[in-house]
């Protein structure tokens, strides 16, 4: 797999925190751009979810053309009880592994 941003390029993602006890389902147009906001509002003094939980590690994501198709996947993702979506995970992390560094921040 390679990491390549497009002209119509959207992405789900799945992150977590230091200990993988909580998991935050986003969407986004810059995968990498997102991932570095988050990790800049852990250290903001302003409240996010990914301040308050420490949540900036990437587990988990999908590739999509369209926005509306990404915007439905992410609804349906954050539906899902927390074992449906370490499944989910699973499939192409099997070992939970951050993937933060397989491309370049």
């Amino acid at each position: 797999m390679h990491f390549h941003e497009g002209y119509h390029t959207y992405y789900i993602y799945i992150i977590t925190n230091k200990s993988k006890t909580v998991l935050y389902t986003g969407v986004t147009g810059n995968l990498k751009n997102r991932l570095q906001q988050h990790s800049e509002n852990i250290q903001s003094s302003i409240p996010t979810f990914a301040s308050r939980y420490q949540v900036h590690y990437l587990l988990y994501f999908e590739k999509f053309t369209w926005i509306d198709e990404a915007i439905a996947r992410e609804k349906e993702i954050k539906k899902w009880r927390r074992e449906k979506k370490l499944n989910l995970i699973k499939t192409i992390n099997p070992s939970l592994d951050f993937l933060d560094n397989w491309f370049q921040l």
